[in-house]
């Protein structure tokens, strides 16, 4: 019997999985991704706050999928514009590539709820080259805010608000507090600890609304001890000219929003037929994650919205629903005639807001602290690609843990010229 073609788009955790376990003698898997690395989105805001550097996060893509495992997969980069649901193909900016069953597992990206030109005028955390960027703007505040004189530009200047208090929202401003607690008087002694503000706004009423009450109140005393200030039942309205005006009237001058208040799937062009349309631009699957309206596709991960009487508005998008909806989709396709609905086993949360503060809840289980802050590295040790970037990794937080210093405090640009098309058509 010849073999059929699986096209999987994306090399995130959900794609990895499906194109791991998928059985090579009956399909020719191809992974498409945009990028030639995976990247482990729990870990970019310790890039944004200069904890690790980008490739201890990142692992190339041909080298993982030249493993064993993998062996009959292979990968083409590029970025997935149209999907042809009759013709079976999917366009990138390079190709065509036909298929004969495709995994979307494409991810997610931010989500700015329709406020006007946002997107052009703040940061978000969402891939590595996001994080740099970040890493970059906050580095170049500081180093301008040491040098200026002008007493409200040196405000604006030192005032980081981060809006939207779920897990990266609050790792974020917990690293910005640790810089403001621990790193200014050594490297920046021009200016005063009390001169930086780092303001985290939610729209809801508690921090880590995802987690238990009781996380979300640990979370909210270790905030406030890293001189973070929180503001809950703060909606943002508008940020334009460097003014952040929420929906109550309150407004904070900032030259620095970093979002983290919403995500939505990743948008795909449809010819042929479409799938019907879900909230959040999510893919709406059954309980096999074949995706509705369409025949061949399905959707995995934080781009599938599977509902459920125990999820009735989709399952949590976390890397373990992705990791287990990869796993059992692969065992449905070497097996169709045996193939069981996917059934989430939720193996706790967890979010760090700095050295030795940390929140898990696992079941009925809620650890904070020290503790909790051991089991939350443990865990995301475990879970980067490459040993060489595990150990890279424990090494950068031992070392910034007893030292409360970081080499990786540098503002690279990249130059402009000469101008590169690069890829470009």
């Amino acid at each position: 019997m010849p073999r059929k073609k699986l096209v999987i788009i994306g090399g995130g955790f959900a794609g990895l999985n499906v194109a791991k376990h998928a059985d090579k003698t009956l399909y020719d898997v191809v992974v498409v991704d945009r990028n030639n690395y995976h990247s482990f989105p729990p870990l970019y805001y310790q890039v944004a706050s200069s904890g690790l550097e980008p490739a201890s996060i990142s692992f190339p893509l041909r080298r993982e999928l030249s493993r064993r495992c993998y062996h009959g997969c292979t990968f083409r980069m590029g970025t997935v514009c149209r999907i042809d649901t009759t013709g079976h193909k999917v366009y990138t900016q390079f190709e065509a590539i036909g298929y004969d069953i495709l995994v979307v597992a494409a991810g997610t990206t931010n989500n700015f709820f329709g406020i006007k030109d946002l997107e052009k005028h703040v940061f978000t955390l969402k891939s590595t080259p996001e994080a740099i960027r970040c890493r970059n703007e906050i580095l170049d505040r500081l180093e301008r805010a040491s040098i200026c004189e002008d007493t409200e530009k040196r405000r604006r200047l030192l005032t980081f608000v981060v809006v939207g208090a779920g897990p990266t929202g609050v790792e974020i401003a917990g690293a910005l507090g640790e810089m403001k607690r621990f790193v200014l008087k050594r490297e920046y002694p021009s200016i005063q600890p009390s001169e930086m503000r780092v303001i985290l706004a939610e729209g809801n009423d508690r921090v880590l609304r995802t987690m238990s009450r009781t996380g979300s109140v640990h979370a909210h005393k270790a905030l406030a001890q890293l001189m973070v200030d929180v503001k809950l039942g703060k909606t943002m309205k508008s940020y334009s000219d460097g003014m952040v005006t929420f929906s109550d009237g309150e407004t904070i001058a900032s030259d620095t929003l970093i979002w983290t208040a919403g995500i939505r799937g990743v948008s795909f062009e449809f010819g042929g037929d479409v799938p019907e349309p879900a909230p959040g631009g999510r893919l709406k699957v059954d309980d096999f994650n074949a995706v509705e309206g369409v025949n061949d596709v399905f959707a995995i991960g934080d781009i599938a919205l599977m509902q459920s009487d125990a999820y009735p508005n989709g399952h949590p998008q976390v890397a373990q629903v992705a990791i287990q909806q990869g796993r059992r989709l692969a065992a449905n396709l070497n097996n169709p005639s045996a193939r069981l609905p996917f059934v989430y086993r939720d193996k706790g949360s967890m979010a760090t807001i700095g050295r030795n503060r940390a929140v898990v809840d696992m079941g009925r289980t809620h650890l904070h602290g020290r503790l909790a802050w051991l089991a939350w590295m443990f865990v995301h040790l475990l879970s980067l690609l490459g040993m060489r970037n595990k150990v890279v990794v424990l090494i950068n937080w031992i070392w910034g843990y007893f030292t409360f210093s970081s080499g990786l405090r540098l503002l690279l640009r990249p130059d402009r010229y000469p101008l590169r098309s690069y890829w470009d058509k």
